[in-house]
């Protein structure tokens, strides 16, 4: 069974994957729930005024299809989603539950469903190019069959068991998830399962403390509330070097979520704009430095400075060199074939 979602983009792209449709907007609704709806075209739009990318230098994200869905998610589960009320308990906008469900289908699932594909592709790119980063996804507490914190469908879970039944060479991954909240969705989805490793630092008193899903969770970083950068930096350093140490995966699968930043509303921690910036570029030198693949998944990240900082934490990566346009392969260190990589595929990375 071939994927749309497996097809290779040209080399000239940016293993970056976007779609304008990742952006929710309707009606004003979206500005009821605290997450910014739009973060996703803005981090785009300063990777722009910055010239790293243009718009035909990014790989277009192509939305999950039922057939891509059903690889993690029970009919059962998918099923439920036609019904608004449940859309509207997963996403936390209680109006949602009061429209007709085409629209819930058009105006908020698809968005995340373009979103979903998009990681399920960047999972590929990661292998193929030795990074890659979905603006979108990181929807980490849904399962299989069960959404909620506004996520609605698996991303994380269905990038990783996509690499494992159609990627040759990719047997065992490790997530780390550093977003402010317990990754439950794939920890339960990944349960009894000894291929991947789950790193996991959140704070300890929010949402969603299952109890449960923390048993797949093979190095817990427990935090409190108000964590700041000296000691957040130190801990992300130590426990991602030593899960590194411990098992080396063939796919890292980040989620980089923004909501550990001061000020979240609902993330409860402090770290500074500086402090993500910082933990990002720990998470991609140690990745990098082993040569192990890493996708990365934007994840939380609920005020309107997250876009920005995102933006400048990509900026920083490629200022460092942890990440580039080049080809992971021998010939990316050649700047002939590079130019030529360029020159041959320009404006192309739309796949037709």
């Amino acid at each position: 069974h071939r994927t749309e979602l497996y097809e290779d983009p040209p080399s000239s792209c940016w293993p970056i994957v976007y779609s304008p449709d990742y952006n929710i907007t309707f009606m004003g609704l979206e500005k009821l729930h605290p997450f910014d709806a739009g973060k996703w075209g803005k981090v785009i739009n300063f990777l722009k005024e910055e010239k790293l990318i243009a718009d035909d230098l990014i790989v277009q994200a192509r939305e999950a299809a039922d057939e891509d869905l059903l690889v993690v998610h029970t009919r059962r589960y998918l099923n439920k989603l036609k019904w608004s009320f449940v859309v509207a308990t997963i996403t936390e906008i209680p109006p949602v539950a009061f429209l007709p469900n085409f629209i819930v289908q058009r105006r908020v699932l698809r968005p995340l469903r373009t979103q979903t594909g998009g990681t399920i592709m960047a999972g590929k790119l990661a292998v193929d190019r030795g990074w890659a980063i979905n603006v979108g996804g990181g929807f980490h507490h849904c399962s299989s069959d069960k959404g909620g914190g506004f996520c609605a469908y698996a991303d994380i879970t269905l990038a990783i068991k996509f690499l494992f039944e159609r990627v040759q060479g990719v047997s065992r991954a490790t997530i780390i998830d550093l977003d402010a909240h317990q990754g439950n969705g794939h920890e339960r989805d990944f349960m009894d399962d000894h291929r991947v490793y789950i790193l996991d630092a959140y704070n300890r008193y929010i949402y969603p403390g299952d109890g449960f899903a923390k048993r797949a969770i093979k190095r817990k970083v427990e935090l409190e509330w108000g964590t700041e950068d000296t000691e957040y930096l130190q801990k992300v350093h130590t426990h991602v070097e030593g899960a590194l140490n411990e098992l080396k995966p063939d796919i890292i699968v980040y989620n980089a979520g923004t909501d550990v930043l001061d000020g979240d509303p609902l993330g409860g921690l402090a770290i500074s704009p500086q402090g993500i910036v910082k933990r990002d570029e720990v998470v991609f030198r140690a990745a990098r430095s082993r040569r192990i693949p890493i996708l990365m998944v934007t994840s939380g990240g609920y005020q309107k400075r997250t876009a920005r900082i995102i933006a400048d934490s990509i900026l920083n990566l490629h200022s460092l060199g942890l990440i580039g346009k080049g080809l992971a392969t021998a010939g990316a260190e050649n700047p002939k074939v590079e130019e030529m990589l360029r020159d041959s595929a320009a404006g192309l990375c739309s796949l037709s």
